[in-house]
């Protein structure tokens, strides 16, 4: 089933979900929201940065924030390694991972200190992956760096897997509108999924 076919039939289940799962929905929704708020940078095994859209071998402007920030924490020695996330995404050429280890090292981060998964198509596979290099190579905390709305999620299914999880959302201008909203509520939605077993 593709992603967009997930998507929908969550709609589908929603219009008729009784009003208690709609309530715990509502409050994992709002431990998102909260957690987008902290930062909760720690001294740790790796950096952990998860993907986003690459353009022909160039970070997004999301990527690039993640990126930034991820070589801010490097820079502050929070961590020694940094692990960049995510598959081709339907470029035949970059994965997002490869293009977030070509940026920082053309920031002057050594070769050595950047790791890599580049098979993740979603945030479940790409966090699997991760997950595998970590244990690999016996690194046991990571600070979880990505768009705030993004971070509860990943730091559940790790911490689940028995690492130790910082937080360290990228800055980013504060939002309160109605799209903000659905990006926590639409999280919170994959998070429960992902807790019965469905990846999205």
């Amino acid at each position: 089933m593709t992603r967009r076919l997930i998507w929908i039939a969550v709609a589908a289940i929603l219009i008729v979900v009784p009003t208690a799962s709609f309530r715990k929905l509502t409050a994992i929704a709002d431990a998102i929201r909260l957690q987008s708020t902290v930062d909760e940078v720690r001294t740790s095994d790796v950096i952990l940065v998860l993907g986003a859209a690459e353009y022909r071998g160039k970070p997004s402007p999301v990527l690039e924030a993640r990126l930034n920030h991820a070589l801010f924490l490097y820079r502050q020695k929070w961590a020694p390694r940094i692990l960049t996330t995510g598959g081709a995404g339907g470029d035949p050429t970059f994965t997002e991972g490869e293009v977030g280890r070509a940026y920082l090292s053309s920031h002057g981060i050594p070769s050595e200190a950047v790791l890599t998964e580049t098979r993740g198509s979603s945030t479940v596979e790409s966090t699997v992956g991760a997950l595998e290099i970590m244990r690999r190579l016996n690194l046991r905390s990571c600070i979880v760096v990505s768009d705030g709305y993004h971070i509860y999620r990943v730091k559940k299914m790790l911490e689940a897997q028995g690492i130790q999880v910082h937080g360290s959302p990228r800055p980013a201008e504060p939002k309160q509108d109605w799209r903000q909203k659905w990006l926590y509520f639409r999280q919170a939605i994959a998070y429960s999924l992902w807790r019965v077993g469905i990846a999205v």
